[in-house]
């Protein structure tokens, strides 16, 4: 572990052998927290969606993804992860106080003032900012619009038990990203995947919301883990389900074919078998499993990226 960054300042849920907390300096530590660069499930869930959606627009035109795409979508979605973090963290630093997993983090344990905080915010906005004037004009309209479901997610778990669909509309955003980057309008494969991925993550982040269940009783967090109690299996497995039908309809309103078809296939799987450990699960095990969604929406970009290549290259 980096002797510049104590072990009593790794969080929780944080990776503490990853190669950024290795390399960060003690002083930087609360604005990588703030971030979560050392817990990058965050943006690569934020990722995914866009990713399919561009392989998504690729496949409709016989080809690949556009490769730009993908790595400004890299770039805007490690930035504006962060930017929502921060914010988060801003409005919830009291509520994070009487949280077992989050207290430690940099503004309720004091590790950060709350101007600082938001100068990190600005800061990380402007690179997201940067990236989304990258695009058509469509596309940094439908950026612009995300941000006001992003400004009131945080304050949802105080008002709703379903906190989990507001995140589920701001993190699904890509899903129409990727497609009107590239033909600079929505249409109903995008729709359909963007509806797959609501549903994905409302479930994803169920599972997640169980680490916390007990402490977000007392301090007063709604959740979707707390509403579903002892059938959160069962709520999770009727998003999941809802996830492959509808990303299924999405494959098929672009004629996809064999590769999709099998990655698709492998993608609800995946969801399978997360739900055959959701039965008692331990906090350690959902965090397993909310971070298996990575893996899980890399297969199906995967399979719809092969396709479009494989399409391109027969064409070409």
């Amino acid at each position: 572990m980096n002797a510049l960054a104590p072990n009593a300042n790794i969080l929780p849920d944080a990776q503490p052998a990853s190669l950024v907390l290795r390399l960060t300096p003690a002083w930087a530590l609360p604005y990588v927290q703030l971030a979560r660069l050392d817990r990058p499930i965050g943006w690569r869930l934020l990722l995914a969606p866009c990713w399919q959606s561009a392989a998504l627009a690729g496949l409709a035109r016989n080809s690949g993804p556009d490769l730009l795409h993908l790595l400004l979508f890299l770039i805007g979605a490690i930035a504006m992860r962060g930017a929502g973090s921060t914010y988060n963290d801003i409005l919830d630093r009291k509520l994070d106080a009487g949280v077992e997993r989050t207290r430690g983090r940099p503004l309720p344990s004091g590790r950060i003032g709350v101007k600082a905080a938001v100068a990190f915010l600005v800061a990380q906005s402007l690179v997201g900012l940067a990236v989304l004037l990258c695009f058509n004009r469509f596309t940094i309209a439908l950026g612009v619009a995300s941000l006001a479901v992003v400004a009131i997610y945080p304050l949802m778990k105080r008002v709703t038990q379903w906190p989990q669909a507001v995140l589920g509309l701001a993190f699904s955003w890509g899903a129409l990203m990727g497609w009107a980057a590239a033909f600079g309008s929505l249409g109903l494969p995008a729709l359909l995947l963007y509806a797959s991925a609501f549903c994905w993550t409302i479930g994803y982040d169920t599972i997640y919301a169980l680490q916390d269940a007990r402490d977000d009783a007392i301090v007063g967090i709604k959740s979707t883990a707390r509403l579903f109690g002892a059938n959160v299996r069962l709520g999770v497995g009727l998003f999941y389900l809802a996830t492959i039908v509808l990303a299924q309809a999405a494959l098929w309103s672009v004629g996809a074919s064999v590769i999709a078809e099998l990655g698709t296939l492998l993608y609800s799987l995946h969801l399978v078998w997360q739900l055959r450990r959701l039965e008692q699960p331990t906090p350690a095990m959902a965090l397993r499993l909310f971070r298996s969604n990575w893996p899980a929406g890399l297969i199906l970009f995967g399979g719809i990226a092969l396709e479009g290549w494989a399409r391109q290259a027969l064409i070409g």
